[in-house]
């Protein structure tokens, strides 16, 4: 056997709760550490217990899902479990390990396994396109987030990680790389204007000549100003008409 996780089972309803352990039994390779019936006890037992895995109910009286992903300090997995059908939790499963719909197949469960397990996902999840009105889960200052992409106004380059500045104006730091976010941010909101940094059209100002045959682009929302390099002048163009 390889890797085990241990894992938290986050579900206001308690049958739910025991149907999925009963379930996991056949997953020796699972070892359940806890189970919470609402934000509140769930932020308790993942910071005491840290587990490599939440299985996450999305919709719960009060506070949801949703809301605990942005409580909790930890570096783990998120696998949904939810009664939204396909295509309205679709959204939401960017950057979330995966999602379940209940009642839960056992087969379909299987396959979330088989994604734990696997330490390589470049080819599955990390490089799945990204549609302007996603929402994406991120670690961002080593904090889980849950944003919408079309809040991102700008990504500068940090080493292996990157800088994400929102409409809001506050910045997070996060291990992706710039060239996975050209990869997979829409082309047609998003534009690439120096190997350091990417910007989102919605919020280009203005665009000014600056020294050395670069230029500087102003970014409204957030009195924000970013070189461009001049071999990036043109695609710039072209997107924005």
């Amino acid at each position: 056997m390889g890797k085990s996780f241990t894992a938290v089972i986050v579900d206001d309803e308690r049958l739910a709760r025991r149907e999925l352990a009963s379930m996991l039994i056949e997953h020796e390779q699972i070892s359940i550490v806890g189970e919470a019936d609402d934000v509140n006890s769930a932020v308790k037992v993942i910071e005491e217990q840290n587990p490599d895995v939440v299985f996450l109910d999305i919709q719960m009286p009060g506070e949801s899902g949703f809301d605990l992903l942005n409580k909790i300090d930890k570096e783990l997995k998120v696998i949904f479990v939810t009664a939204y059908d396909e295509y309205a939790i679709k959204a939401f499963d960017i950057n979330a390990l995966d999602y379940l719909l209940k009642p839960i197949n056992p087969e379909r469960l299987n396959i979330s396994i088989e994604r734990l397990e696997q330490e390589n996902r470049e080819n599955f999840e990390s490089l799945k396109p990204i549609s302007y009105k996603d929402h994406l889960l991120l670690t961002i200052n080593n904090k889980l987030r849950f944003i919408k992409a079309n809040s991102i106004v700008a990504i500068t380059a940090a080493g292996d990680y990157s800088n994400i500045i929102f409409n809001d104006k506050k910045k997070g730091l996060t291990l992706k790389t710039m060239k996975e976010w050209e990869k997979r941010l829409p082309e047609k909101h998003f534009c690439r204007i120096h190997r350091s940094s990417i910007i989102n059209l919605e919020f280009v100002d203005h665009i000014e000549e600056w020294f050395n045959n670069s230029f500087k682009v102003y970014l409204n929302n957030n009195n924000l100003a970013l070189i461009m390099s001049r071999r990036f002048v043109s695609n710039l163009k072209n997107k924005m008409g």
